[in-house]
């Protein structure tokens, strides 16, 4: 009896749930070798996800457009790979790994953790809108009217099937006094247009357009565009040649630009971060990146990986981004709202 008692009130043992219990355990697993050898494979795997996240610029683009590719979902590689490693750091009770698995976590905050707080402001002078409605979109009219009700002053639609023009013309009169449609682009404003031209991006056909938009508080040129598809193949890798040369024409047309305050609105079907948007990039700013709040995928609308409808602008200060409700479209359409100083 004496000697249970003694056990019991730690007389003679030990409680292990008691600090000092734990803190010698902490440092017997500490002085164990084996949590620092353990876990090499996960370990170098991290630095690895790290590497190719801080350096994704050097990935070449001549090998299947690997760089491109890359780019496009490159906030998902930190948000899938990060935790996977994490589990198996500690699968593997890898002392290594898993201080290994800061690297990426780390590199990945410096790129995207600006994106996860809200930048929205508030005021401005005019709200924008586009959306690609799928020329497959059983409901046009009422993909009209829900883009309609976001409140938009500027409304730009991509890949309008020719048949459906007239369907999306009628929803949208009662709103918007002025539209132009060029091929298979189209810009609807409570604002008069003038200067309304299709621009070429190099297609043999009009998928791009320019307007001047005249609004209360100045003069803007707005530009219309939807770059030409690209496709992940197993032979080709990421096929993005046409896109890419689209990319570098619209480019052209928005440096040649004489007004000094230019939207342009559209689905480049690709993402900021890929470089062979430079041509486009370069001299504009996304208006998600500067006052959005989190990365406002619009694609694919039943789980949206990938931002690659964009509002992007030059010369005026944007105050609000946000994606729109879901349409028939398989994008999401996305607003912003923009604030002009009066010059033109």
């Amino acid at each position: 009896m004496a000697q249970a008692y003694m056990t019991e009130t730690g007389g003679g043992g030990t409680d292990p749930h008691r600090p000092g219990s734990r803190l010698r355990r902490l440092r017997q697993s500490l002085g164990d070798r084996g949590i620092w050898r353990r876990g090499l494979v996960p370990a170098a795997l991290a630095v690895l996800l790290a590497l190719v996240m801080l350096l994704h610029a050097r990935i070449p683009n001549d090998i299947g457009n690997l760089g491109s590719l890359t780019e496009t979902f490159l906030p998902w590689l930190g948000v899938v790979g990060v935790p996977l490693l994490l589990i198996l750091a500690l699968v593997r009770k890898s002392a290594t790994a898993l201080i290994a698995v800061l690297l990426p976590a780390l590199v990945w905050l410096n790129l995207f953790g600006g994106l996860l707080g809200d930048k929205t402001g508030t005021g401005g002078d005019l709200t924008v809108a586009t959306h690609n409605v799928n020329a497959e979109n059983p409901d046009p009219a009422g993909t009209a009217r829900a883009v309609a009700a976001s409140g938009a002053d500027v409304l730009a639609l991509e890949e309008l099937k020719a048949s459906a023009v007239p369907v999306y013309e009628q929803a949208l009169a009662s709103t918007y006094k002025y539209h132009s449609v060029q091929g298979t682009v189209g810009l609807w404003s409570k604002y008069p247009l003038v200067h309304v031209r299709p621009v070429d991006i190099k297609l043999g056909w009009t998928r791009a357009m320019r307007a001047t938009v005249e609004a209360p508080a100045g003069e803007v040129a707005v530009y219309v565009a939807h770059m030409p598809s690209v496709r992940v193949k197993l032979a080709a890798g990421f096929t993005a040649r046409q896109r890419d040369t689209s990319a570098d024409a619209l480019g052209e047309a928005i440096a040649d630009e004489s007004l000094s305050r230019v939207i342009l609105l559209g689905d480049l079907n690709g993402t900021m971060n890929d470089r062979s948007l430079n041509a486009v990039t370069s001299q504009m700013r996304s208006t998600q990146g500067a006052v959005g709040s989190g990365f406002g995928f619009s694609w694919p609308a039943s789980f949206p990986m990938a931002r690659i409808d964009q509002i992007m602008v030059r010369g005026l200060d944007p105050v609000s981004s946000w994606t729109l409700p879901r349409t028939g479209s398989d994008h999401l359409p996305i607003a912003a709202r923009v604030k002009l100083d009066g010059k033109s």
